[in-house]
């Protein structure tokens, strides 16, 4: 549980109108300098370089260097919050399913998907939730539930071309906690399918 609170993964950039909720700007700041010195990302653009140093990730990228081209077409990095509490509420439910589109050959961040998710067995999150997430009652009442929000991620999904299968993508966590253990748990719990694409992932901390 500690992977899934301990990283984010969601970077706050502009990508044309679409912006995330100001909070999670420190947890983007955080996302990309672990992936910066892990060379997971190989290769970026100016454009790119100067795009991340005006949101504070400047010293990251003086690290990087030259990389041969990526084997993927796009990295979908993604981090969930989910209920909790001390000691630990069963069943977690996913609050917050974020996944940011990278270009791997660029390093554009060309789309972004983010939505608030509403949790069923436990509806009212708890104070230690919200002062460990950031994320308020509000955010989560009368959200989508998970099966409508993994409808939207599929939609989502075809609409940028990356159920073709001449595409190469895959996504990216911080610890396997997001897609080993919460995601299938949960679906598992309702009775959800699991997509395809949610059972490959590169763990950074590997």
């Amino acid at each position: 549980v500690s992977d899934a609170f301990g990283c984010s993964m969601i970077a706050l950039l502009h990508t044309g109108a679409a912006k995330f909720p100001p909070n999670l700007l420190p947890r983007a700041r955080q996302a990309v300098c672990s992936l910066l010195p892990a060379g997971v990302f190989k290769g970026y653009s100016s454009i790119v370089s100067r795009k991340l140093a005006s949101h504070g990730f400047g010293a990251s990228m003086a690290a990087m260097s030259s990389f041969p081209p990526q084997r993927y077409h796009y990295f979908l990095v993604l981090d969930f919050e989910a209920t909790c509490d001390k000691p630990q509420i069963h069943p977690q439910e996913i609050i917050e399913f974020p996944i940011l589109k990278l270009n791997g050959r660029t390093m554009e961040i060309e789309s972004t998907f983010h939505m608030y998710v509403q949790p069923v067995v436990h509806p009212q999150l708890t104070p230690f939730c919200t002062e460990l997430t950031g994320i308020i009652q509000g955010m989560v009442d009368g959200q989508p539930s998970l099966q409508q929000v993994l409808e939207r991620v599929d939609e989502w999904m075809a609409k940028e071309g990356l159920l073709d299968p001449s595409v190469k993508s895959i996504f990216v966590t911080c610890g396997d906690w997001d897609l080993k253990v919460m995601l299938p748990g949960q679906c598992q719990y309702l009775g959800l399918p699991v997509a395809d694409y949610f059972k490959q992932w590169i763990n950074l901390k590997k």
